[in-house]
């Protein structure tokens, strides 16, 4: 404790202000520790559950054209149109689902896995129709997925047993 004297009797301080910023700061770190990851988890979550929801009414996903011509394309033409639209609702859903709720979260990570493969594909399958002439919004659409799959390493990492931590 810290003394301060100013013609006078001592007067008695708890902490400097320093000390107050640097509680404060670890305690940040404290929270940020704890609930980052869980809230990363449920956001992308709600992102997969919102995308995944559009997809089930005709018309109201941007991206129903595109994620219909990569199914398409990536089945050889075995799936194709509102089959391809409403199974892809149904994985964006059910990964939702899991990330929100923290049920089946192994399942729903290693689902989120594989449909990584089709929501990253039009970046190549497509690359001239969403980049050639600039960034299209189906461009800018596609591109945002890859913060998504950073968001995923994070939330999967976590899953399986990393923890983040404070050091210093």
């Amino acid at each position: 404790m810290s003394t301060l004297s100013v013609n006078g009797p001592a007067i008695s301080r708890r902490g400097s202000v320093s000390t107050h910023v640097s509680d404060a700061v670890d305690a940040l770190a404290r929270f940020l520790t704890r609930w980052s990851v869980p809230a990363l988890r449920v956001a992308l979550g709600l992102v997969f559950l919102g995308f995944g929801v559009l997809k089930f009414f005709p018309g109201a996903s941007p991206a129903e054209v595109v994620a219909e011509r990569t199914i398409d394309t990536l089945t050889l033409g075995l799936v194709h149109g509102t089959v391809a639209v409403v199974v892809t609702a149904v994985v964006e859903c059910f990964i939702g689902l899991t990330l929100v709720s923290g049920y089946w979260l192994r399942a729903g990570l290693v689902v989120m896995a594989g449909a990584f493969v089709g929501i990253l594909a039009p970046t190549v399958l497509f690359f001239d129709e969403l980049f050639g002439s600039g960034m299209t919004l189906l461009g800018q659409y596609v591109l945002k997925d890859v913060v998504l799959v950073a968001a995923a390493t994070v939330v999967g990492a976590y899953a399986l047993g990393a923890r983040l931590r404070r050091t210093a």
